[in-house]
Order: C-alpha cells, then structure tokens, then sequence
C-alpha cells in the first residue's frame, strides 16, 4: 500500500513517520483492496509556541470507496494507536458489507439462470 504523509507547519523525524507506516500496513490484514492513502499529521493551539493537540488525519482509498478517520490526541502515537483501531473496524464493516453485496448479486443472477432454464422447459 502507497502511504503519502503529510506534516503541516513542522517536520516529522524518521522514527514517528516509521511508526505510522509500519501500523497503516498491518491494516491489509483486514482489507488487502486497499489501494492508498494519505495521511496529514497537524499542530492543534499552536499560537504561542504551545502545543495542545496534535491531530492525526488518515484517508484510504478502496476501490470505488475511500474512507476518513481524524483524532487528536496529546501525542502522535496516541492518535496513531486510536486511528488504527477505528481503521480496523471501518475495514472490517467495509468488507462484510462488500461480501454481502457480492452474495446478494451471486443470487439474484442464479434465481435470473434458474428462472430461465424453467422457461426452456415448459414447452408451449
């Protein structure tokens, strides 16, 4: 999965922009459609050189979907950790919503074929 990160008004050192890649790719384990995202990492009450909230910003594009999650928190990793855990159940509610589509037009298409062959045999 393609991750874009994005800092706004500060420059992120290696080890955070590491952390946030190494928990964003464990997210393929419940949806492996994913096809990218973007992440914006922000400075909340900055006036005054201090710091309240920092905010985590996640956008995953799915085929024909995307989904966004924001959360502040008083560390980036704090906000990381809850952004996953949210992400995970998104994922998952995605892809059981995705497979009872599929199973949905799987049966309307065999009731389609079944009604079909019904027809062929009824001779008229």
């Amino acid at each position: 999965m393609r991750i874009q990160i994005h800092c706004v008004h500060f420059t992120a050192d290696q080890k955070l922009l590491d952390f946030i890649q190494k928990k964003l790719d464990k997210l393929e384990t419940f949806n492996d459609r994913i096809i990218s995202g973007e992440v914006y990492l922000r400075l909340e009450g900055s006036d005054t050189n201090k710091v309240k909230q920092k905010v985590f910003e996640v956008k995953l594009f799915l085929p024909g979907d995307s989904i966004f999650v924001r959360q502040q928190g008083t560390t980036f990793e704090e906000a990381t950790d809850v952004v996953i855990d949210t992400l995970k159940n998104k994922l998952k509610r995605h892809k059981d919503k995705q497979r009872s589509i599929s199973a949905q037009q799987i049966n309307e298409s065999t009731d389609l074929v079944e009604a079909d062959t019904v027809n062929e045999d009824i001779e008229y």
